[in-house]
Protein backbone atom coordinates (compact mmCIF):
# COMPACT_ATOMS: atom_id res chain seq x y z
CA UNK A 1 0.00 0.00 0.00
CA UNK A 2 1.41 3.20 -0.89
CA UNK A 3 0.25 6.72 0.47
CA UNK A 4 0.69 9.99 -1.32
CA UNK A 5 -0.42 13.55 -0.45
CA UNK A 6 -1.68 16.69 -3.00
CA UNK A 7 -0.07 19.10 -1.22
CA UNK A 8 -2.98 21.33 -3.42
CA UNK A 9 -5.56 20.67 -5.79
CA UNK A 10 -2.78 20.91 -8.74
CA UNK A 11 -1.19 17.98 -7.66
CA UNK A 12 -3.61 15.56 -7.84
CA UNK A 13 -3.63 12.35 -9.30
CA UNK A 14 -5.20 9.27 -10.02
CA UNK A 15 -5.24 6.25 -7.36
CA UNK A 16 -7.55 3.47 -6.21
CA UNK A 17 -9.17 5.76 -3.19
CA UNK A 18 -8.47 9.41 -3.03
CA UNK A 19 -9.25 10.75 0.77
CA UNK A 20 -10.08 14.39 0.04
CA UNK A 21 -9.79 17.23 2.94
CA UNK A 22 -10.72 20.96 3.28
CA UNK A 23 -11.00 20.49 7.10
CA UNK A 24 -11.86 23.97 7.28
CA UNK A 25 -14.49 23.90 6.34
CA UNK A 26 -16.27 21.63 3.82
CA UNK A 27 -15.50 17.99 4.51
CA UNK A 28 -15.82 18.64 7.76
CA UNK A 29 -19.21 19.84 7.28
CA UNK A 30 -20.14 17.40 5.53
CA UNK A 31 -19.48 14.45 7.88
CA UNK A 32 -21.10 16.45 10.56
CA UNK A 33 -24.48 16.50 8.33
CA UNK A 34 -24.36 12.73 7.15
CA UNK A 35 -23.91 11.86 11.14
CA UNK A 36 -26.83 13.63 12.06
CA UNK A 37 -28.93 12.60 9.45
CA UNK A 38 -28.75 13.60 5.99
CA UNK A 39 -29.37 11.31 3.28
CA UNK A 40 -26.77 12.78 0.81
CA UNK A 41 -24.67 15.68 0.06
CA UNK A 42 -24.77 17.33 -3.24
CA UNK A 43 -21.63 18.50 -3.67
CA UNK A 44 -21.00 21.48 -6.28
CA UNK A 45 -18.39 23.16 -7.70
CA UNK A 46 -20.80 26.47 -8.71
CA UNK A 47 -23.23 28.38 -7.27
CA UNK A 48 -25.32 28.50 -10.13
CA UNK A 49 -24.92 24.85 -10.17
CA UNK A 50 -26.33 24.30 -6.92
CA UNK A 51 -29.39 27.03 -7.17
CA UNK A 52 -30.50 24.80 -10.38
CA UNK A 53 -30.85 21.61 -8.22
CA UNK A 54 -32.42 23.43 -5.49
CA UNK A 55 -35.24 24.54 -8.04
CA UNK A 56 -35.56 21.18 -9.45
CA UNK A 57 -35.79 19.41 -5.87
CA UNK A 58 -37.62 21.92 -3.85
CA UNK A 59 -38.24 21.46 -0.28
CA UNK A 60 -36.17 18.36 -0.59
CA UNK A 61 -33.33 19.85 -0.03
CA UNK A 62 -31.31 23.02 1.21
CA UNK A 63 -28.60 25.03 0.33
CA UNK A 64 -25.71 25.65 2.11
CA UNK A 65 -21.97 27.10 1.36
CA UNK A 66 -19.85 29.97 0.94
CA UNK A 67 -17.50 32.28 -0.68
CA UNK A 68 -14.33 33.73 0.90
CA UNK A 69 -15.37 31.57 4.29
CA UNK A 70 -18.45 34.13 3.91
CA UNK A 71 -22.27 32.55 3.66
CA UNK A 72 -23.67 33.13 -0.02
CA UNK A 73 -26.57 35.21 0.40
CA UNK A 74 -28.75 33.40 -1.74
CA UNK A 75 -28.05 30.03 0.23
CA UNK A 76 -30.51 28.58 3.20
CA UNK A 77 -27.52 28.11 5.30
CA UNK A 78 -23.78 29.04 5.54
CA UNK A 79 -20.54 26.73 5.41
CA UNK A 80 -20.36 26.04 9.32
CA UNK A 81 -20.58 22.29 10.45
CA UNK A 82 -22.40 23.82 13.63
CA UNK A 83 -25.25 24.75 11.39
CA UNK A 84 -25.86 20.76 10.30
CA UNK A 85 -26.67 19.57 14.09
CA UNK A 86 -30.02 18.14 12.85
CA UNK A 87 -31.18 17.81 9.41
CA UNK A 88 -33.27 20.75 7.79
CA UNK A 89 -34.01 18.29 4.42
CA UNK A 90 -33.04 15.13 2.89
CA UNK A 91 -30.96 16.71 0.73
CA UNK A 92 -27.76 19.48 1.76
CA UNK A 93 -26.70 20.94 -1.74
CA UNK A 94 -23.17 22.31 -0.71
CA UNK A 95 -20.85 24.48 -2.35
CA UNK A 96 -17.58 26.01 -1.00
CA UNK A 97 -14.83 28.47 -2.47
CA UNK A 98 -12.20 24.69 -2.57
CA UNK A 99 -13.42 22.02 -0.71
CA UNK A 100 -16.49 21.07 -2.81
CA UNK A 101 -14.14 21.78 -6.01
CA UNK A 102 -11.64 18.86 -4.47
CA UNK A 103 -14.35 16.52 -4.52
CA UNK A 104 -15.78 16.90 -7.74
CA UNK A 105 -12.57 16.82 -9.44
CA UNK A 106 -11.71 13.69 -7.09
CA UNK A 107 -14.48 11.80 -9.00
CA UNK A 108 -13.19 11.87 -12.14
CA UNK A 109 -9.44 10.90 -11.27
CA UNK A 110 -10.43 8.26 -8.32
CA UNK A 111 -11.97 4.69 -8.12
CA UNK A 112 -13.28 5.60 -4.78
CA UNK A 113 -13.44 8.54 -3.28
CA UNK A 114 -14.12 9.32 1.05
CA UNK A 115 -13.66 12.32 2.55
CA UNK A 116 -11.66 13.38 5.62
CA UNK A 117 -11.67 15.47 8.02
CA UNK A 118 -10.46 15.61 12.13
CA UNK A 119 -13.77 14.95 13.36
CA UNK A 120 -14.15 11.51 11.69
CA UNK A 121 -9.90 11.09 11.79
CA UNK A 122 -10.23 7.28 13.41
CA UNK A 123 -12.53 6.18 10.39
CA UNK A 124 -11.10 7.34 7.75
CA UNK A 125 -7.85 6.05 8.49
CA UNK A 126 -9.58 3.13 9.37
CA UNK A 127 -11.36 2.82 5.97
CA UNK A 128 -7.62 3.44 4.25
CA UNK A 129 -6.02 0.62 6.23
CA UNK A 130 -8.82 -2.15 5.13
CA UNK A 131 -9.05 -1.18 1.78
CA UNK A 132 -5.44 -1.67 1.39
CA UNK A 133 -5.06 -0.18 -2.41
CA UNK A 134 -2.84 2.94 -2.64
CA UNK A 135 -4.46 5.82 -1.48
CA UNK A 136 -3.98 9.74 -2.45
CA UNK A 137 -5.00 12.21 0.27
CA UNK A 138 -5.97 15.58 -2.00
CA UNK A 139 -5.63 18.69 0.22
CA UNK A 140 -8.40 20.98 -1.08
CA UNK A 141 -5.93 24.05 -0.22
CA UNK A 142 -6.73 27.69 -0.63
CA UNK A 143 -7.56 28.69 -4.10
CA UNK A 144 -5.22 26.49 -5.71
CA UNK A 145 -2.38 27.19 -2.95
CA UNK A 146 -1.18 25.33 -0.02
CA UNK A 147 -3.15 25.85 3.07
CA UNK A 148 -1.47 24.33 6.03
CA UNK A 149 -4.26 23.14 7.75
CA UNK A 150 -5.55 20.63 4.81
CA UNK A 151 -1.64 19.34 5.11
CA UNK A 152 -2.00 19.00 9.06
CA UNK A 153 -5.09 16.81 8.51
CA UNK A 154 -3.86 14.86 5.84
CA UNK A 155 -0.32 14.15 7.78
CA UNK A 156 -2.84 12.66 10.66
CA UNK A 157 -4.73 10.77 8.22
CA UNK A 158 -1.19 9.39 7.02
CA UNK A 159 0.23 8.78 10.36
CA UNK A 160 -2.71 6.48 11.48
CA UNK A 161 -3.14 4.72 7.70
CA UNK A 162 -0.09 4.20 7.16
CA UNK A 163 1.92 2.72 3.73
CA UNK A 164 4.59 3.13 1.83
CA UNK A 165 4.94 7.33 1.90
CA UNK A 166 5.88 9.54 -1.13
CA UNK A 167 8.08 12.61 -0.09
CA UNK A 168 4.57 14.47 -0.32
CA UNK A 169 3.48 12.14 2.43
CA UNK A 170 6.43 12.33 4.24
CA UNK A 171 6.37 16.36 4.47
CA UNK A 172 2.45 16.15 5.64
CA UNK A 173 3.56 13.94 8.30
CA UNK A 174 6.03 16.68 9.35
CA UNK A 175 3.95 19.00 9.48
CA UNK A 176 1.70 17.30 11.82
CA UNK A 177 3.94 16.36 14.32
CA UNK A 178 4.92 20.10 14.60
CA UNK A 179 2.41 21.20 16.41
CA UNK A 180 0.94 19.93 19.54
CA UNK A 181 -2.84 20.25 19.29
CA UNK A 182 -5.53 19.58 16.37
CA UNK A 183 -6.21 23.44 17.00
CA UNK A 184 -2.59 24.45 16.83
CA UNK A 185 -2.78 22.82 13.31
CA UNK A 186 -5.47 24.91 12.04
CA UNK A 187 -4.66 27.87 13.67
CA UNK A 188 -1.27 27.80 11.70
CA UNK A 189 -3.07 28.93 8.53
CA UNK A 190 -4.02 32.65 8.47
CA UNK A 191 -7.77 33.20 8.16
CA UNK A 192 -9.76 36.46 6.20
CA UNK A 193 -12.61 37.44 7.92
CA UNK A 194 -12.73 37.16 11.45
CA UNK A 195 -15.47 35.27 13.58
CA UNK A 196 -14.33 31.46 12.85
CA UNK A 197 -13.10 30.73 15.95
CA UNK A 198 -16.26 28.73 17.14
CA UNK A 199 -16.06 26.80 13.48
CA UNK A 200 -12.12 26.05 14.24
CA UNK A 201 -12.82 24.87 17.74
CA UNK A 202 -15.52 22.58 16.26
CA UNK A 203 -13.49 21.16 13.60
CA UNK A 204 -10.45 20.83 15.64
CA UNK A 205 -11.91 17.90 17.56
CA UNK A 206 -11.04 14.68 17.04
CA UNK A 207 -12.32 11.22 15.96
CA UNK A 208 -15.80 12.53 17.08
CA UNK A 209 -17.75 11.28 14.47
CA UNK A 210 -17.73 7.41 13.05
CA UNK A 211 -19.12 8.41 9.37
CA UNK A 212 -16.88 7.98 6.39
CA UNK A 213 -18.47 10.01 3.43
CA UNK A 214 -17.89 8.25 0.34
CA UNK A 215 -18.62 9.65 -3.35
CA UNK A 216 -21.84 7.53 -4.83
CA UNK A 217 -22.13 8.61 -8.51
CA UNK A 218 -22.65 12.33 -9.63
CA UNK A 219 -25.82 13.89 -10.03
CA UNK A 220 -25.64 15.79 -12.75
CA UNK A 221 -22.50 18.34 -12.19
CA UNK A 222 -22.72 17.45 -8.26
CA UNK A 223 -21.03 14.76 -6.63
CA UNK A 224 -23.30 12.98 -4.88
CA UNK A 225 -22.02 12.01 -0.82
CA UNK A 226 -23.21 9.63 1.49
CA UNK A 227 -22.69 8.20 4.60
Amino acid sequence: MRCHVALTPAEAAASPLGIVVDVMRATSTIAQALAAGYRRVLCCAEIEHALALRAELGDEAITGGEREAKRVDAFDAGASPREFAEPRAETLILSTTNGTRSIVAAAEACEQVVLGSLLNLDAVAAHARERDVDYTVDCAGYKGAFAIDDAYCAGRIVLLAGGERTDAAIAAELVAQSFPSPIDGINARTYGPPGLEEDIAFCAQESVLDVVPRLSGMVGPAAEVVA
